[in-house]
């Protein structure tokens, strides 16, 4: 079985982004609240996803896909608490009802309704509904919800401690994910992404996190960002720091997943993270949607570049594709 831990609805029905841009307008002009869009049918779902995350699925010989809201779509830069908790709720609905049209498929992950300067135990009713009436089996967690000014505290802060209590109840994980930009500096999906998955490891490498919750669990996409590449340079930041062996303080508890596109990228990944950490994804249909002219196959079909990854065993390979999903996303196994 090939589980992929990183999808995305990216293929909503228009009429509910289009209500979120009225709803963020309203936040800005102090407008009444739109109403909300007419509720989608079953057939109108399925063929959101039937030719495109489901096609890919067939194409590719994937199983099941861990499927949340659109990352940029979260916008949690955007409008104000209320707007967001509202945003959230209905992304999260939409995500409830495929997983019940296609249980076999997708399995929930919710988006939270995160808001700069609010305290991130706001994010733990809808959590709750989540994992207990909706079934879902994880979360996506914004590191930065202002968008790309880093204005909350870092995620070693007891800022976040309460929601991090909620997760440890559930075992649940949470992905790190960022949504949009406002920073004209940070290209979302090119920087902003990056920086969000490299800046929340070196805030747990610095870090008593994983002393004060030994059992919690991230996942960090996109490959760990900069990570693998300069674990040199972190292996010798611990060190300097009196902390100890890097492996010895986060890979009980830090898990990376596969959206990385090209096959030395992948090869790097997969030699350097040990495997028992190292999570199937594609991020379909996300970030890169296009064929690499070079190969001839979409840069997102990362089963391709594992595949390719003549070094790797059998066992390593069971890991990667599915054993590991099922580890660290514990409510899967139900």
């Amino acid at each position: 079985m090939i589980i992929d831990c990183h999808g995305h609805y990216t293929t909503v029905p228009k009429r509910f982004e289009d209500y979120r841009r009225l709803q963020v307008a309203a936040c800005g002009c102090g407008g009444p609240q739109p109403a909300l869009p007419a509720r989608a049918s079953d057939d109108e779902l399925r063929e959101s996803v039937e030719a495109a995350q489901l096609q890919r699925q067939r194409e590719r010989g994937t199983d099941l896909t861990i499927f949340s809201p659109r990352a940029l779509g979260m916008g949690h830069h955007l409008g104000d608490e209320r707007a967001s908790r509202q945003w959230a709720t209905l992304c999260n609905d939409l995500i409830h009802r495929l997983c019940g049209l296609y249980p076999d498929r997708f399995a929930g992950v919710c988006q939270l309704p995160q808001s700069p300067g609010v305290a991130p135990a706001n994010c733990i009713p809808e959590l709750e509904r989540c994992v207990r009436e909706l079934g879902f089996i994880g979360c996506n967690l914004n590191p930065d919800p202002s968008g790309g000014w880093w204005s909350d505290p870092p995620l070693h802060d007891r800022w976040w401690y309460p929601l991090y209590e909620k997760l440890v109840e559930f075992d649940v994980p949470a992905m790190i994910h960022v949504s949009g930009s406002c920073n004209p500096h940070f290209h979302a999906t090119g920087a902003h992404y990056i920086n969000g998955d490299t800046t929340a490891f070196m805030q747990f490498l610095t870090s008593a996190l994983f002393k004060d919750f030994p059992t919690l669990k991230f996942v960090i996409p996109h490959g760990g960002g900069a990570v693998p590449y300069h674990w040199g340079r972190y292996r010798g930041i611990a060190l300097d720091m009196g902390l100890g062996p890097l492996s010895e303080l986060l890979l009980d508890n830090v898990f990376f997943d596969t959206c990385v596109y090209h096959q030395h990228g992948m090869d790097l990944l997969l030699k350097v993270i040990p495997a028992r950490n190292i999570l199937f994804a594609s991020e379909t249909i996300g970030a890169v949607r296009g064929i690499d002219p070079d190969t001839g196959h979409y840069f997102d079909d990362t089963r391709r570049y594992i595949d390719g990854a003549a070094f790797l065993g059998a066992e390593e390979r069971e890991l990667i594709f599915s054993g590991n999903a099922r580890r660290v996303y514990s409510r899967l196994r139900a």
